[in-house]
């Protein structure tokens, strides 16, 4: 007979829940410990962890040095590879689906492949590249790179030419390469393959268009296209009682969660815009009206705003079952965090109002989308309330990464630092983490020490670059924030509405849409058909 006090077998589902429950209660209180990591000489463009267990932070931009961080360490402060090969800025990276590969893009127009797992590049006399492969396909500056979910080999990137290109190392190369190119009518500003369905993937444009594409459909001879591969548009036209033309703001970057549910696009001079993956209307958009306490903004007060620089914002969930965050970078020199409810509770507490009722109702002050001037509003939830808000830099905020497993979100921006982001003092990858000041530094009024290293900043050979290896707040570094601030104030304020009107009298969102799709169509026949001569040498040539 067994004993009533023997002992039970820990319930392993219990355990995680408890261990979900405490994360969730622990996050409640944002990521109030930071750490400021120094090595980059210049402003730090682009931030991404490995995939999985997130063991690698990659941290480029300016400064033309790919910072490799092993987050396998017991208190992380120093990179511990550096990586050379890019000639121009760096925008963009990636890591492939196994871990093994990295490869970045940027102003120089040349993709470059590294190997993670080979012997690592050394910083001094001598320097050893690691770069494995390079790819020469795009003719401007590249904006976007992703591997596919699960093959290394796969990899999909999109430029400011217009083209996205589908690299695949397993093709025979006799194959013509214009299979492998997806030629829009204007400049691609993202990509991303969906995370479990293999042939889906997701681009923005300068024009504001986000589609969700198959590969199927987009690749190939020109004969079995369809449709430049689009399967869904996604509605991201802006209408406002007060205006009488539709806005279409740039969309500056798309991204998935992990299960691929849901997308959020990053709009220039607009918020954060959440998707479901099936549902082309918004279900959310991210703003700062409230601070995280759920008080109002006072007016006057900077909050959250993407008007200056180009940004990107990732979803995360660390150590969570699911992607239930989402961050971005700001011009107020803060980066926010999201949670984003269900999708479900989204869509049902999503406004649809019809073009009558548009005009009669009071709708006054309420931003929709539409897919044209006579077509349903759409309001979107406001998710006015952030998580928190991650202090600690002085300037533009553009880039954010979030942990899968640790509670840690990275931020970048116009500053050479990288700051490393904690919800609690210490963790298994770093140790004894201060709090974070509260407060940011204000935007200054114009003057003449400003003025002055503005000018030198702007007239410099390299704007953003610094010789000096000194990490203190030296004057080049206030040159590079001066610069920005200018802009700011500048540029800081614009209303999309303003200068990104959309659209004439005779002219609907669906005909620019088929205009659109006609004109891409007729460029990839174009390229296909100014490179059928070169297949049939090379093919000729082989056999």
């Amino acid at each position: 007979m067994r004993s009533a006090f023997s002992s039970r077998r820990p319930d392993p589902a219990a355990s995680s829940r408890a261990r979900v429950d405490f994360i969730r209660t622990t996050l409640q209180g944002g990521f109030p410990f930071s750490r400021k990591l120094s090595v980059h000489k210049s402003c730090v463009n682009y931030l991404c962890f490995s995939r999985g267990e997130g063991r690698w932070l990659a941290s480029a931009g300016d400064d033309l040095c790919i910072q490799l961080w092993d987050f396998n360490q017991e208190d992380v402060t120093q990179p511990s590879y550096t990586y050379r090969g890019p000639s121009g800025n760096v925008l963009t990276m990636d890591f492939s689906p196994s871990g093994r590969y990295l490869v970045s893009g940027g102003v120089d127009q040349t993709i470059q492949k590294f190997d993670v797992t080979r012997d690592r590049a050394v910083v001094g006399p001598g320097v050893q590249t690691s770069v494995i492969q390079s790819y020469h396909q795009h003719d401007d500056n590249i904006r976007g790179l992703s591997f596919h979910g699960t093959q290394d080999e796969l990899l999909l990137s999109a430029s400011e030419d217009g083209k996205i290109v589908l690299h695949d190392d397993r093709a025979d190369p006799r194959i013509s390469g214009a299979q492998g190119v997806l030629q829009n009518a204007s400049e691609f500003t993202g990509v991303q393959f969906h995370p479990t369905t293999d042939s889906l993937f997701v681009t923005s444009d300068i024009r504001g268009n986000v589609c969700l594409r198959d590969t199927r459909m987009a690749f190939g001879p020109l004969r079995s296209r369809t449709n430049n591969g689009i399967v869904q548009r996604y509605n991201t036209k802006l209408a406002r009682r007060s205006y009488t033309h539709l806005s279409d703001p740039e969309s500056s970057s798309v991204c998935f969660d992990r299960t691929g549910d849901k997308l959020c696009v990053t709009m220039l001079h607009y918020l954060p815009t959440i998707y479901a993956l099936s549902d082309p209307h918004p279900l959310a958009v991210c703003s700062g009206a409230n601070g995280p306490d759920g008080q109002p903004i006072p007016a006057g007060q900077r909050t959250y705003s993407n008007s200056c620089t180009m940004k990107s914002g990732t979803f995360g969930g660390p150590g969570l079952p699911s992607d239930e965050l989402y961050a971005a970078g700001s011009d107020d020199f803060r980066a926010y965090v999201w949670r984003i409810p269900e999708l479900a509770k989204l869509k049902e507490e999503r406004q649809e109002i019809s073009a009558e009722d548009w005009y009669s109702k009071e709708c006054d002050g309420v931003t929709a989308f539409c897919e044209g001037r006579d077509k349903p509003r759409y309001v979107p939830v406001e998710l006015s309330t952030p998580l928190c808000r991650l202090n600690g830099h002085r300037s533009i905020v553009n880039s954010v990464a979030i942990h899968p497993s640790f509670m840690h979100i990275m931020t970048s921006g116009v500053e050479r630092h990288v700051l490393l982001h904690s919800a609690t003092s210490s963790s298994p990858c770093v140790q004894d983490l201060p709090r974070t000041a509260p407060t940011v530094r204000p935007l200054p009024e114009a003057n003449l020490r400003d003025t002055r290293r503005y000018m030198r900043a702007l007239l410099g050979n390299h704007p953003t670059l610094r010789d000096s290896d000194d990490n203190s707040d030296d004057d080049e570094e206030l040159s590079s924030i001066s610069l920005f601030d200018h802009i700011l104030r500048q540029e800081g304020e614009a209303d999309v509405f303003t200068i990104r009107r959309w659209g004439g009298s005779s002219e609907s969102p669906s005909e620019s849409s088929e205009s659109e799709s006609d004109a891409e169509a007729q460029l990839n026949a174009e390229a296909q058909s100014d490179s059928v001569d070169d297949d049939e040498e090379m093919l000729d040539a082989g056999s």
